[in-house]
């Protein structure tokens, strides 16, 4: 059968077309249905346009998955289109509603919930990409309890999310750590949100708040000084022998995983032998050195070494909190202790701290610099 031309509008021949199950008739409905003028360009009357979707609201439930995904993705177009014929479609398979779940303006918030609420997660994971999310809507997807649909949702930057969701979410954030990076990355969060999540995120993501928010200095070492006091609390792990730990440090810097964040990723698992020999490798000091500056009382040939390094300043911190904490220092000694190492760390400049390594290398020193 030839393609009707734009103009033409047989509703005879529509609905025989949707009596004829063959693949043929299917296909030509899809075709023919494909070339109608949905769009208000003049070409039918509004009377015209009123007995079209009326025709297709009968014919949708008479046809084959392949002409009302062609129906959907054509009224997904069209902001005025009948809201009761799109609510059907929505409802349909996600093949055939994800053109109007993602874009079709004639679903009002109340459908979107509805759907949000009924259908399957494809069904949710399609609404949480749309333009323009209301806050209610933003609420019901979060509401779903569902991972994927909800880190969907935060990565849409488009979403209005309220403040008492985004709150929720931020506490969720310490037991899911995939919403972590996609709240930062929104620039509609509260900072002191911001500034709560600093304390349970990783390593990588403290230091990417240091640099993306704009921060004053006092207020970051602030942040600091409390998420180490936070890891030591959350901290336990036994010294280990060592051993086999050098090969080991060895292999990780052939492969190029010798890097802050692999060390502080061991750090925290408890595997202090090969972190020793791992930061042993990375500052290329003695041995011996190395495990007194790492674990003596303050702080300070740790901070320069670090600032050497190019080891940004939360990690720096993570480092110093979890090597005290065998050392039964209590909270406030720990918060002292924390912002005089800060203070070395912030007035030390990367070229200063590379100098002083540098003839720490040299030396071949076994003792603490001097200075302490």
């Amino acid at each position: 059968m030839n393609r009707m031309a734009p103009a033409e509008f047989d509703g005879e021949k529509l609905f025989a077309l949707a009596r004829n199950k063959t693949p043929d008739a299917q296909k030509a409905l899809a075709e023919a249905l494909g070339s109608l003028p949905f769009a208000r360009d003049g070409t039918m009357t509004n009377r015209e346009r009123g007995l079209m979707f009326d025709i297709l609201g009968h014919l949708v439930h008479e046809t084959e998955m392949s002409v009302r995904r062609t129906v959907s993705a054509c009224l997904a177009e069209i902001p005025d289109a009948p809201r009761d014929l799109v609510r059907l479609l929505a409802n349909d398979n996600i093949e055939i509603a994800y053109p109007l779940l993602t874009n079709s303006g004639a679903l009002h918030d109340e459908d979107l919930i509805e759907i949000v609420r009924q259908r399957t997660q494809e069904h949710q994971l399609a609404v949480s990409i749309r333009r323009n999310l209301n806050e209610d809507v933003s609420a019901a997807l979060v509401e779903t309890e569902n991972e994927n649909v909800i880190r969907s949702l935060l990565k849409n930057t488009d979403a209005k999310i309220s403040r008492a969701t985004m709150e929720y979410l931020v506490e969720q954030s310490q037991r899911v750590d995939s919403f972590q990076e996609p709240i930062l990355r929104r620039r509609d969060v509260d900072p002191e949100l911001v500034k709560r999540m600093f304390t349970w995120v990783s390593a990588v993501l403290r230091q990417d708040i240091i640099d993306d928010w704009d921060f004053d200095s006092a207020t970051v070492d602030s942040l600091i000084e409390r998420a180490t006091v936070r890891e030591v609390k959350a901290a336990a792990y036994d010294a280990r022998e060592l051993s086999k730990s050098q090969q080991l440090a060895d292999n990780m810097k052939s492969v190029g995983k010798m890097n802050p964040e692999t060390m502080l990723k061991v750090l925290r698992e408890g595997e202090v032998a090969l972190f020793i020999a791992m930061f042993t490798k990375f500052t290329a000091l003695d041995e011996k050195f190395v495990r007194r500056m790492l674990f003596e009382h303050d702080g300070n040939a740790l901070a320069i070494t670090c600032r050497a390094g190019g080891i940004g300043k939360a990690v720096f911190a993570s480092i110093f909190a979890l090597t005290r904490q065998g050392s039964k220092l209590k909270e406030e000694e720990i918060a002292k202790e924390t912002r005089k190492c800060l203070s070395v760390y912030n007035k030390t400049s990367p070229e200063s701290a590379m100098q002083t390594v540098q003839r720490w290398q040299a030396n071949s020193v076994s003792h603490l610099a001097p200075g302490r």
